[in-house]
């Protein structure tokens, strides 16, 4: 009996082990699991609800987000590799610039104050001939890129030259780029003819097209610059690879009066609808000179809109009809242009003054709030960027591509509607942190992936020689 006793007890603990084992088992099993996980601050979600969560978190896994909410709401059981305190700041998407020549930031402030057409053709044109090759874009793209990290800035679309080499150091740094190389009816600094050019990009789009963060492109300049024969052969690539279609379009009266006089008096939206341009990934800088029937063309063609407000105003090319095209819900994003024309690469500025400038332009003052102003630099402009079912709102399933921005400043207080102080209020400077695709590429205010002191010197060593080869 003692024995039959002994044995029950001992077969008792070998089940309660088991059990035990098992219980520990699924306990592990069921710990949430993260690279990172964000908690505290508030939360700017931009999704369909605008959802804005006090005392959130945000978990990161393989790059995408997996969980955000209200901090009480994460799993019982979790497991982070690493965990940000975010309390006393504002997480939001990172912001998305729509049109860029990055490489240009070297010929910041070389000419100011001028028309469009002074400006290309006395002084950018000649100093781009003169200086322009893959060193200089290599060394413009990371003063460039630096510039839009610390803005706050996670995506860019560029079109410019060398752009494989824009590309290498777009991917170095770990930012997301939408990337065409400049299709021009005239010699390029790469690519001497058009033919070359199209040659090149379809080799970039091979290279690139399976890339995490580069999105490859086919970006010829504008209708005034590229044939109509030559603007379709950019159009058949972009359809060939289903890459983006990027371009200047109606962005001078320049442009308008040149289109009209050589196609039969068609405006350059009306032209370029003529001969079956537009493709459902094309993405159209600027369209300043846009009548009611030729925004209508644009929405029906679902192409996406950069407006690119202190540029434009810079160079006196006129004022975009924003508040129609959000009237009549196009893809429309933000943009800075090139330093070049701008001076700066800044999206905060650029929020604040789409804002405002059409609440004066239009005489009211509802015009373009800024929540709509704020949507543009985000969630709109990953529509314009046709992304945004990737990026641009921060979602379960979107890249974790966001930003904490500090609002404890002196310019920040106090605070009463988020997005109000979010656009006429924050700088650039504001900005503390950025993830790009779940890494960090600035953390604390310190850039992970790019070495500034180097950078600004390299910088003033090119100043100097495009100086010296104009004065020649």
């Amino acid at each position: 009996m003692r024995f039959l006793t002994q044995k029950i007890t001992t077969a008792s603990l070998f089940l309660i082990l088991a059990i035990s084992f098992s219980s520990n088992a699924q306990s592990t099993r069921a710990a949430e699991r993260f690279d990172t996980l964000i908690i505290g601050g508030t939360i700017v979600t931009m999704d369909p609800t605008r959802r804005i969560i006090d005392d959130g978190a945000i978990g990161v896994r393989n790059g995408l987000i997996v969980f955000i909410g209200n901090k009480k709401q994460l799993p019982e059981r979790i497991y982070s590799r690493q965990t940000v305190r975010a309390d006393g700041k504002v997480i939001i998407p990172g912001l998305i610039n729509g049109h860029t020549h990055i490489p240009m930031t070297l010929l910041r402030g070389l000419a100011d104050d001028l028309d469009l057409q002074e400006w290309l053709t006395k002084y950018i044109f000649p100093a781009e001939a003169k200086n322009v090759n893959e060193e200089f874009v290599r060394a413009g793209t990371r003063l460039g890129i630096a510039e839009l990290i610390r803005g706050g800035t996670t995506l860019f679309c560029d079109m410019y030259y060398f752009e494989d080499a824009i590309a290498q150091e777009s991917r170095r740094a770990g930012i997301r780029a939408v990337l065409g190389e400049t299709l021009i009816d005239f010699p390029a600094p790469d690519n001497k003819t058009f033919s070359e050019a199209l040659k090149y990009t379809e080799s970039f789009i091979n290279k690139w097209k399976r890339d995490s963060l580069i999105i490859p492109a086919v970006a010829p300049h504008a209708p005034y610059t590229v044939s109509a024969e030559h603007l379709l052969l950019a159009r058949d690539l972009s359809m060939k690879y289903k890459v983006p279609l990027v371009i200047h379009l109606a962005e001078a009266e320049s442009e308008t009066k040149y289109v009209m006089e050589k196609y039969n008096g068609l405006r350059p939206i009306e032209f370029l609808e003529s001969i079956g341009f537009f493709t459902d990934k094309t993405i159209a800088a600027h369209v300043i000179q846009a009548k009611e029937n030729e925004l209508e063309i644009l929405k029906r063609r679902n192409v996406g809109v950069v407006h690119n407000p202190q540029s434009n105003m810079k160079l006196a090319a006129g004022v975009a009809p924003v508040p129609a095209m959000l009237r009549l819900k196009m893809r429309l994003g933000l943009g800075t242009d090139g330093a070049a024309s701008n001076n700066d690469l800044n999206l905060w500025e650029e929020m604040d003054t789409a804002a405002k400038l059409h609440k004066v332009f239009s005489r009211d003052p509802k015009a373009v709030s800024a929540e709509e102003a704020f949507s543009m630099a985000t969630i709109d402009g990953a529509r314009a960027l046709h992304l945004e079912d990737k990026t641009g709102s921060l979602e379960v399933g979107k890249y974790a591509d966001l930003v904490l921005v500090d609002i404890s400043g002196l310019h920040q207080t106090p605070l009463f509607n988020l997005y109000s102080q979010l656009v006429y209020a924050t700088k650039a400077s504001d900005v503390t942190s950025v993830m790009i695709g779940g890494r960090w590429v600035m953390f604390n205010r310190r850039l992970l992936t790019l070495n500034e002191n180097a950078i600004k010197k390299e910088a003033i060593l090119f100043k100097n020689k495009i100086r010296k080869s104009l004065s020649n």
